[in-house]
This record gives structure tokens, sequence and C-alpha cells, in this order.
């Protein structure tokens, strides 16, 4: 066409010529077919994403669902941890199978496919995005309602990767109360923004304690500000409490026998989730 820019998303001649936008979606795993993906994020490090994960799947599989979890967390894995995973994954020559958990979660994570956990991973940008793109592209995880994805934190390479190559469905963002921390949230906040991608709620984690004898909330950092829930009009916002008790299970891999009702509001949005 005379004059063209090769903008063709600005554009509304159907020339011979025209290129559509590229879609860089990865296809699944042959033996995969995954409902809903959810991405569990925040902007930096130390919040509680992991936990928050975990307990997003813990409920999605006492509600009946069958779950996946996915620790795209490579420098600093968790889930493994968090489950008491002691076993390696195991692989054909053409795909790789996840570890179940005790009630039967499906996780992959590069802690489960090392001899020695407490090694470094020192690695690039692009060959971590590789590894996280072959978790969807060769495990097979068999029909999953629901996989939840333990995000590092910030907004680099991987986030980048998975936002681009899986088909996410929503995100949760995680934060704790200080100021500083929501600012740094909000970069992930309008990166999902950039990527079209919904924020289905917050997660305020290390809100508030309860007092082991009366049962009174006290808040160390101060009453939670939901502004920047209110300012971007999140679905849901949930405060989780500083209980040693789950520290407690997380450390000894006992997650998915933690007693009480977590993020409940925010699991049924996410099982409400139209596609």
């Amino acid at each position: 066409m005379p004059n063209c820019d090769s903008n063709c998303s600005a554009c509304g001649e159907n020339c011979s010529e025209r290129r559509e936008p590229q879609s860089f979606l990865a296809d699944p795993n042959p033996n995969s077919k995954i409902h809903k993906v959810i991405a569990v994020v925040s902007g930096k490090g130390g919040v509680g994403k992991s936990l928050t994960t975990s307990l997003l799947a813990v409920n999605a599989r006492r509600d009946g669902k069958k779950v996946a979890i996915m620790d795209a967390d490579v420098t600093g894995p968790s889930i493994p941890t968090i489950f008491g995973l002691n076993t390696m994954a195991t692989a054909s020559e053409t795909e790789i199978y996840p570890v179940l958990t005790s009630t039967g979660i499906e996780a992959m994570s590069l802690n489960l496919l090392t001899e020695d956990p407490a090694a470094p991973v020192v690695w690039r940008g692009p060959v971590i995005s590789g590894l996280i793109k072959q978790f969807w592209t060769d495990v097979a995880y068999g029909e999953i309602d629901e996989m939840y994805v333990d995000m590092p934190p910030g907004t680099g390479d991987v986030p980048l990767t998975v936002f681009q190559s899986l088909p996410v469905d929503g995100i949760v963002i995680v934060t704790s109360p200080q100021d500083l921390v929501s600012l740094i949230v909000e970069k992930a906040v309008r990166m999902a923004n950039m990527m079209n991608i919904p924020v289905l709620g917050l997660v305020m984690n290390m809100s508030y304690m309860e007092c082991p004898h009366c049962g009174e909330k006290i808040y160390p950092f101060g009453q939670p500000d939901d502004e920047l829930a209110k300012r971007y009009n999140f679905p849901v916002v949930e405060h989780l409490p500083i209980n040693p008790k789950l520290a407690t299970l997380c450390d000894k891999g006992g997650i998915e026998g933690y007693e009480g009702a977590y993020l409940q509001d925010l699991s049924k949005v996410i099982h409400d989730l139209k596609k």
C-alpha cells in the first residue's frame, strides 16, 4: 500500500501486506489440559507470594478442584519446602511428570529436578525464562481446573515470559502494609494492565496479629491502607495475619493441614472466573 508505515494495528485496510500482531503463546504439553492459569505476583520479595500461592492451591483442592502449581521463582523456589516434597520429578523421553503432594496437588519446580536443592542457580535471564517455558510445554499435567504460578518478584524476564507464553487468566497481587512496598507493587499492577491481564484481587500479608488469649486483632504496622485497592478497583482485598502456626507448617512442609479459612473470598473469585 502507498504511504504504509507498517503499523497494521492502526490501519483499517485489508491488503496483502497486512501483518497481524504476533502471539508468543506457547502450546501446552499435548497431555495437559489446563482450564485456568492464575499468576501470583508482587513487586518485591519476602511479602508472602509463595504462602499465598500455597493457600489458594490448598483451598482449591479442598473445594474439589484439580490443581497444579508451577514454581516460577527459579532462583528462590519455596513450593517443595512448603508442601514437604522430597522426591524428584520423573520423565520419559518426551515429557516430564509433576510431583504429587499429599492431597493430590501437582507441583513442578526446579528443586524437583535437581539432586541438590541448596545448589545456587547462577543462570542468566534467558536461560531461566526458557526453563519456565519448558514447565509449560514439556510437563504433562493432565486435566487441571486451576494452575497457580508462583512468580519471582519484580517485572523482569520471567514475569514477561509467563505473561506472554502462558494464557494467564488473572493475577493476584501480594503486598505488605508498608507504604514503600505498596508503591513497588503498583509496578506489578501496571505491568498487568499493559499485558491486558485482569487483577483478581490484592492480598495484604502480615496485616495483623491475633491475641492468643482474647482474639483481639493487633496491627503492628498500623491499620491496613486499602488505597491501592480502591484506586484500581480490585474485585476483592484479603488480609493475612502474622501467624506463627502457619509459618511453622510452611517450614515443616505441612501447609495442606492448615486450619482456618484464609483467602476464601479470593478463591471464590477465581473459581467463578469465566474464560
